[in-house]
């Protein structure tokens, strides 16, 4: 492994053959780094497993076997990533957090996901693999993300919300399944008011 001046590793962290640490990064306790390479001035909080294999699996007539995981860990610099998160390594491309991007504890990034620049990401969010999260997308808390969507730049995602389809660019979606805020809204005033038996349909 290769360590950038300036850094700090806590104890019990458990960094890989080949990963590369860069400048001023703080490694919190109990950390462990296999198949990354990691920027300038990037925090990684304790319990944080970073370039483990993936959910990848294929199935024959003997059952289900597990995908072999070649990519790395892509962290650029200044991403802080929470307390207890999991990042998955690429199955062949590279798994990807973009500079800025701050993910708090307890989230799970899958194999091949890129997030942009500046991307948030709230407690107990889920990204499904392959999934590409745009420049300045916010995902709240407990928000989870399928497989293979697209989340385009400055969205947002209300906390909870379950994303089966691409959001574009600079939309607020919600609920579940999550589709856009206003719809969402109608949605649920109408079912509300079914509920109440008011005889009022009308939006």
């Amino acid at each position: 492994a290769q360590i950038g001046a300036g850094a700090e590793i806590g104890p019990n962290t458990v960094i890989g053959p080949g990963v590369a640490i860069g400048r001023r990064a703080r490694i919190g306790a109990r950390v462990s780094i296999a198949f990354a390479l990691v920027g300038d001035d990037v925090n990684i909080l304790a319990g944080a497993v970073i370039g483990e294999q993936g959910f990848g699996i294929a199935g024959d007539a003997s059952g289900p076997v597990d995908v072999p995981h070649l990519g790395r860990v892509i962290i650029q610099d200044r991403v802080t990533i929470g307390a207890n998160c999991t990042i998955d390594r690429g199955v062949f491309d590279d798994t990807i957090l973009g500079e800025d991007t701050k993910i708090d504890n307890l989230c799970h990034v899958a194999h091949n996901c890129v997030l942009g620049r500046g991307v948030l990401v709230a407690a107990f969010g889920g990204i499904s693999g392959s999934t590409t999260i745009g420049d300045g997308a916010t995902l709240g808390g407990r928000v989870g993300v399928a497989d293979h969507r697209t989340i385009g730049a400055g969205a947002t995602l209300a906390g909870g919300a379950a994303v089966f389809q691409d959001v574009p660019s600079g939309e607020v979606w919600s609920g579940y399944p999550a589709k856009p805020l206003r719809k969402w809204l109608r949605e649920a005033a109408w079912l509300s008011r079914k509920a109440a038996g008011t005889r009022n349909d009308g939006e």
